[in-house]
């Protein structure tokens, strides 16, 4: 591969290269590999990968106007590479972060400190669509909340920042350990010379965590995944985590609720389940309580879980904490609850209910990216500079007539890596979607989902709007220095 014509730009860091077009130190030994392959033996290389997710059956629905299409994900045969110093630093922030989040939750539905306090205006909280009234004095088992978080991560010249937090049913896991699955396989010899870290044990590190969360400490609980069936956009997720932890799949019509416990019907009769790993939103989980017209969810859960009887992972009501408007307070919940600075920081976040930052909005539409507070998947929002002014005007008259439902923060020089595009090296902007997991305490396996912008001069990572995958490898300390020397 000849990385004479890579395209490097002051502007965006590189993941692979230093401004000057010198290999970062932890990517040399890839850019020596990538160097002495051709580009049939690349092309070959990307084949096998993407034919090993066709055979996998690895996809993901788009819903568009007028039907669902399930496609097969797009993955780059580069990976990209973080030496251990970064990542730990990433972990620290993530623990950080999560731990803060999880604080903040148990006390809006009890005391409510911080909104008493002032640190968090009262609007933001139960105003939010996300924000639960049915939770309210209730205390989450060893303050977990959320046990399963997926913060997307990016990096700009300034370093990493948290792009949001995933708090209610996070989705990609999946596709971290099937990217692992098939880069290793292909790059097998770089693999083990470059000293990675493991990612395939994520499904022990799950079920430890909800091991952990089961009622009255069983150490052996039935654990099952609730999700809406096989119609849903990430049903393959699904399936691929109920085998990791060897949880039963079902659906809300396999469950009952019979004198405050929860039961899954078998051919051999009636099983009690101790942990719902749940897939489902929080409107369809209990007909009882949220939507009445849920087929997908289980009449009585929520009085279930409430009463200690059943777990719920995540927590119903979690939403809040991911509503991005309330993420712009996240670093104040770092310094009310822990006492701490924040280790990661925020993008600048201009939160439309108020005057001020709905003027900002509406008079640099342009040079922003604007979103829907309660939106996710790169759906519902305007990315001002590759937008027309047709469609700039149009979105501000969304924006004009429900402000509190929008923010808008500026557009980042997202970091670029190498991406194999028509057989040439391409830089193409990348995210990070690490997977934190948190039950007596928090862990998270050294590496992500890693998100592409596939499309030139796109900001959009999302799979559903024309992105992709890429394997992320975390250096294991020991080895950097001496697989780089082979």
């Amino acid at each position: 591969m000849d990385f004479d014509d890579y395209n490097l730009d002051a502007e965006n860091y590189d993941e692979m290269f230093l401004p000057d077009g010198v290999p970062r130190e932890h990517s040399r030994l890839l850019h020596e590999t990538l160097r002495k392959l051709s580009a049939e033996e690349l092309g070959s290389i990307q084949e096998r990968i993407t034919r090993s997710f066709l055979n996998e059956g690895i996809t993901f629905t788009v819903y568009g106007d007028e039907e669902a299409d399930e496609r097969i994900i797009p993955i780059d045969c580069l990976p990209r590479i973080l030496s251990d110093a970064e990542w730990r630093k990433l972990e620290a922030g993530l623990t950080q972060r999560l731990g803060a989040l999880n604080r903040f939750l148990e006390d809006i539905y009890n005391e409510a400190r911080i909104i008493a306090d002032g640190v968090i205006p009262v609007e933001m909280v139960r105003g939010c669509p996300q924000y639960r009234i049915e939770m309210r004095g209730f205390s989450a088992s060893h303050g977990t909340w959320v046990a399963i978080c997926g913060t997307d991560l990016v990096r700009t010249n300034d370093g990493f920042m948290v792009l949001e937090d995933n708090l209610r049913v996070p989705s990609g896991v999946s596709y971290m350990v099937a990217n692992r699955k098939a880069v290793k396989a292909s790059l097998r010899r770089l693999y083990r010379k470059t000293g990675v870290q493991e990612v395939e044990h994520y499904g022990r590190i799950l079920l430890k965590t909800l091991r952990e969360l089961a009622p009255r400490g069983n150490s052996d609980p039935c654990i099952a995944l609730l999700t809406p069936g096989v119609y849903n956009s990430a049903f393959y997720e699904h399936l691929f985590l109920a085998r990791e932890i060897g949880a039963e799949l079902v659906e809300g019509r396999d469950l009952l609720v019979n004198n405050g416990f929860v039961y899954m019907r078998t051919t051999a009769g009636l099983r009690r389940v101790d942990v719902i790993y749940r897939r489902v939103d929080d409107d369809f989980l209990d007909p009882l309580v949220f939507r009445a017209d849920s087929l997908l969810g289980v009449p009585g859960l929520l009085h279930a879980y409430k009463l200690g009887n059943v777990a719920l992972v995540n927590s119903p009501g979690t939403g809040v904490a991911d509503d991005k408007s309330v993420y712009a307070y996240v670093p104040d919940m770092i310094r009310y609850y822990l006492g701490e600075e924040p280790l990661l920081a925020n993008v600048k976040t201009y939160i439309c209910r108020r005057p001020k930052d709905l003027e900002y909005t509406l008079d640099n539409l342009e040079n922003l990216v604007v979103k829907r507070v309660g939106e996710s998947g790169g759906y519902g929002m305007l990315v001002g500079p590759h937008s027309t002014p047709e469609e700039r005007e149009t979105y501000a008259k969304q924006v004009r007539a429900n402000p509190a439902d929008f923010i808008s923060q500026p557009v980042l020089a997202l970091s670029r890596a190498p991406c194999l595009i028509e057989g040439r090296a391409e830089p193409r902007h990348v995210d990070l979607r690490p997977f934190v997991l948190h039950g007596c305490e928090t862990r998270i396996v050294p590496g992500a989902f890693c998100r592409v912008a596939l499309r030139r001069g796109s900001l959009v990572v999302n799979s559903s709007q024309g992105g992709g995958g890429k394997d992320l490898w975390v250096l294991a300390e020991d080895d950097q220095s001496s697989g780089q020397s082979e």
